[in-house]
This record gives C-alpha cells, structure tokens and sequence, in this order.
C-alpha cells in the first residue's frame, strides 16, 4: 500500500493520511471491454486497476471526533465503483497492529515509543542495562 498525505479541506474535516491499496495498469483494446472495432489490434486503451475480492482498496487513519464524516466520504465513494464494497471499521489504533484499548496502557507503561506515524515495540525481555535506561 502506499501512503498519501491529505491536508485538510475548507468544506469539511477530512483524514490526516490514507492508504491507497490497487495500482493502475493498462488495459488492453480487446472484446470483453465492449468497444467495438474502436482502437482494435490490441492498443492500449486505459487503465484498469485489478482487485481480487476481500482485497483492501482504501484504507483511512482519522481522529475520532471525524469519523461520521470519514464514513459519509466512503458511502459516497463507494457508488463510484462497480461492485459491492463494504466499510469496515477496524479495532486497531491508526496503521498499528496494536488494538486501541490497550494502546493507551501499554503507552503509559513505555511499552510502545512513537516514531513517526507507527510505533516502536519493547519487549519485556533483552539487557536490563537497556530497560533502566528506559525507565529512568
């Protein structure tokens, strides 16, 4: 996936970052895209993006406070694009892997640190040289 910053709008809150998950290929000039002798012998038509089903296409970090609005943004997006998509709100916090009801606690205890836009994990094992340094 490739991340892609967001500033925010005039009109509304938006996210702060959201995660393109397909890539854009070029699609051939053949029968099965319904265009007739238009551009025939196999020229480049378009681009097609080509997503297996369950396959994540967007993914969105945003505050709390804006997710009404993020969840309007995706309905609407939704009707853009042919087939069922669903919106699913995930448990984790941000791009983490960290659930978000334990996030703030394991924060507190300096078992995550913040770097950049994920964490960093500390285990409970390793040198206590580096775990007084930590805790001090």
């Amino acid at each position: 996936m490739q991340p892609v910053a967001c500033t925010g709008s005039p009109k509304g809150p938006w996210p702060q970052l959201f995660l393109v998950g397909i890539h854009d290929w070029p699609a051939v000039s053949q029968s099965r895209l319904q265009t007739g002798m238009r551009s025939a012998f196999g020229k480049p038509q378009g681009t097609v993006a080509r997503v297996h089903i369950g396959q994540v296409i967007t993914s969105i970090r945003t505050k709390l406070q804006n997710k009404e609005h993020v969840i309007e943004a995706l309905r609407r997006a939704k009707f853009k694009f042919p087939g069922r998509q669903k919106i699913h709100i995930s448990k984790k916090w941000g791009f983490t892997k960290f659930n978000a009801d334990e996030f703030e606690n394991m924060v507190a205890e300096k078992r995550l640190i913040p770097d950049g836009c994920g964490v960093k994990y500390i285990p409970n094992r390793g040198p206590l040289d580096k775990w007084r340094a930590l805790h001090s």
